[in-house]
């Protein structure tokens, strides 16, 4: 686990620290969460990544530069399939900009495939690390959000995906929000202080349906929520 990469004399500056953004119950997702980056563009600058679901399969695609640099391609957008997307642009304080470490994670438990989305910082992320390695876990990137993937891996409460990210957030400590995505379920959770903006919406211009859905890092916060396409 690598130190932060912010300079102790820049802590008095605005730094972002990422934006996450989710969505579900709407046809071609990714392209609206691809717009939905482009707002929060702001927040990170180094890389950004799109996960998508379509019912049966996951389907990602990453890079390091800004939304429009990796997601302007129709041909990208068209192969990010799926009515439940969740994305991330990414401000790094912890690990090295490369692509490994480029977000939304993405991971294969017995209950399908979970791919996660983080902001914030995990100040206990150091210590889960060293516990988890002890373990036997191998990690495949020098972000601290994989800490959260492998809490889950090895949580006791069963195979239920909420009652293990539910175990796993328990156990860290900081300030963060996170987007999940995990088959057809979209999910929404910040610290218990809400100190990372999370906002819980569903636009007004669209249709009404009861399963559509965004989750997006803002300059405000929000409560946590699932939501399960229909």
């Amino acid at each position: 686990m690598t130190l932060p990469l912010a300079h102790p004399f820049d802590d008095d500056k605005l730094r972002e620290e990422c934006g996450v953004f989710g969505i579900i119950g709407k046809d071609s997702a990714a392209a609206m969460a691809a717009l939905g980056l482009h707002a929060l563009q702001h927040r990170g600058q180094e890389a950004a990544g799109i996960v998508s679901f379509d019912g049966e399969h996951f389907h990602s695609h990453h890079g390091l530069g800004h939304v429009g640099e990796n997601f302007n391609s129709e041909a990208v957008i068209n192969r990010l399939l799926g009515s439940a997307a969740i994305g991330h642009t990414r401000y790094a304080t912890t690990g090295e900009t490369t692509l490994r470490n480029v977000q939304p994670l993405f991971a294969d438990f017995d209950f399908g495939g979970f791919a996660i989305a983080h902001n914030g910082n995990l100040t206990n992320a150091f210590t889960l690390h060293k516990q988890l390695v002890n373990r036997g876990c191998l990690f495949r990137s020098t972000s601290d959000t994989e800490v959260i993937v492998h809490l889950i891996a090895i949580a006791r409460s069963g195979g239920d995906v909420i009652d293990r990210l539910i175990e796993a957030l328990k156990q860290i400590e900081g300030a963060w929000s996170i987007v999940c995505l995990a088959k057809d379920m979209l999910i929404g959770a910040r610290d218990p202080y809400g100190v990372r903006p999370l906002v819980l919406g569903k636009p007004m211009s669209w249709p009404a349906r009861p399963a559509l859905w965004t989750l997006s890092a803002r300059n405000s916060c929000a409560i946590s929520s699932r939501a399960k396409s229909s």
